[in-house]
């Protein structure tokens, strides 16, 4: 099931913004992009968004 952009921030710990300010200049965050862009401007993410990215940081 997709998630919010707050959601999403809210269990990596992080602010909202940061995460759409990456789409913003990016066009992705960690390489993952939204699954939907809303009409009122919301992002929805994969469900598995969380994992995926925790996977790309331990790379690093």
């Amino acid at each position: 099931m997709d998630q919010t952009t707050a959601a999403l921030a809210s269990r990596l710990g992080i602010q909202p913004q940061s995460i759409r300010a990456a789409v913003c200049r990016n066009g992705s965050y960690y390489g993952i992009t939204p699954t939907a862009r809303l009409p009122n401007g919301r992002l929805l993410w994969p469900g598995d968004a969380f994992q995926r990215i925790l996977e790309v940081k331990e790379r690093k």
